[in-house]
């Protein structure tokens, strides 16, 4: 007892190291084959890995400038009465499509037709006044050769007249004015467009210094969109307008994912904004079916050149890493005996899904698309349908096959045993 009471400690330690080699022989006995030795499919060293595969194919690929841009429209116009007067009739609907010309609302207009009929009396009287001037300087010039009457009264009579000649001249002035004004009561509308929601009620007395006019109109079809791209895309936007002409634009909704309307480049700005080395560009959309909407933000793409002759490859097979100690840009490549190579690339322009590659690959190679992060150099590839034809079999240009992933309905992928742990003694 004296002999524990010393060594208590050493004696646990012995223990606890028995008891936990004790548990890591059970557990090498019980452990499932499959795990052990790393079953076929699940990326094991001794196993083939499940992926799929595309073909690289030699074709067309665009070259795109993505730009996020605004909505704007051609024309927007506010709607603003040039007389004062009460608002007697609105002759539109909210939302509604107005061409030009029609009738918006209408200013009471009798105190523009009294005005007008009041200038016209004026230009009456004083076209009298004239008359009769006239035909008494007629007399006089008669008298004045008579040595009737003196050279100073018939030179105040041609004065007379003349004073009665600018009367009338003011006097159709007023009388224009007084119609335009008249004219002015009846409101049209100026552009064709779609007119917001009113600003005026009927009623209301309207002057033409209201902040808010009477209504907005903005002009839907066609339509503009104006975003910018980057400076270092300005000799190639200029490049392609000289020898197209018109450049192609497609506007996508917010995701991305949907297309709106495809367009063309209307123009360019004169200069690149310096604060954001960008210049901006407006392009025009026919908008039939209205999906464009004034102040909305869309997604553009700005269709440059079409590439011919190119390798074209999924994007999902591009890989990005230092496998041989070099950070670099790699694609599996899968050889006949279903083992793979890492092949260094050099990418060229992308395109949606697809990526042209300008070095390192040729028309006709089979890449890894999915199942790449389990491979390494050398590794051997379960293919889909192996039972099948080969993996380059896709057809040409296909960016992503259409095979089915492992595990999918027509692709069963590589069998294992099911093992159970032995039941615990």
């Amino acid at each position: 007892m004296a002999f524990i009471r010393r060594h208590w400690v050493a004696l646990l330690v012995v223990v606890v190291a028995l008891l936990l080699l004790v548990a890591l022989v059970r557990f090498i006995q019980h452990k499932p084959p499959a795990q052990a030795a790393g079953g076929p499919g699940r990326g094991g060293q001794n196993g083939p890995v499940a992926v799929s595969v595309a073909t690289a194919a030699s074709g067309d690929i665009q070259l795109r400038i993505p730009a996020l841009g605004t909505v704007t429209p051609l024309a927007t116009v506010t709607v603003r009465t040039q007389i004062s007067g009460i608002m007697q009739k609105i002759l539109f609907t909210e939302g509604q499509t107005v061409h030009q010309g029609d009738s918006l609302a209408q200013i009471d207009p009798r105190p523009y037709e009294a005005a007008l009929q009041q200038m016209q009396g004026n230009l009456r009287r004083d076209q009298a006044l004239l008359a009769d001037a006239k035909l008494d300087l007629k007399r006089y010039e008669g008298l004045v050769k008579e040595d009737s009457i003196a050279e100073q009264q018939l030179d105040t009579q041609r004065a007379l007249v003349d004073q009665y000649t600018g009367t009338i001249e003011s006097d159709e002035g007023q009388v224009n004015t007084a119609k335009v004004n008249l004219l002015y009561t009846h409101i049209a509308a100026p552009v064709t467009g779609r007119v917001g929601l009113r600003q005026v009620d009927q009623g209301n007395y309207v002057t033409p210094g209201d902040t808010n006019g009477i209504v907005v109109i903005n002009q839907l079809q066609p339509i503009t969109v104006i975003f910018p791209i980057p400076e270092d895309n300005v000799p190639a936007l200029m490049r392609g307008l000289h020898e197209a002409g018109a450049l192609t634009v497609e506007a996508y909704d917010r995701t991305n994912s949907a297309k709106l309307a495809d367009g063309k480049l209307l123009t360019v700005d004169n200069q690149i904004d310096v604060t954001t080395g960008t210049v901006k560009l407006r392009a025009q959309f026919e908008n039939a079916d209205g999906l464009l909407f004034p102040n909305q933000f869309v997604n553009i793409q700005l269709l440059l050149e079409r590439l011919q002759n190119q390798i074209i490859i999924p994007n999902s097979a591009v890989r990005r890493g230092a496998p041989n100690g070099v950070v670099s840009t790699f694609v599996y490549v899968v050889n006949s005996d279903r083992t793979v190579k890492v092949r260094p690339v050099t990418l060229g322009v992308v395109d949606g899904e697809r990526v042209a590659v300008t070095q390192g690959l040729s028309s006709g190679e089979v890449v890894v698309t999915e199942g790449g992060d389990r491979l390494r150099d050398g590794a051997q590839v379960q293919l889909p349908n192996a039972t099948g034809p080969a993996a380059g079999t896709h057809p040409p240009g296909n960016a992503r096959p259409d095979a089915a992933h492992p595990g999918s309905p027509g692709s069963p992928g590589p069998r294992r045993p099911r093992t159970h742990p032995k039941p615990s003694s």
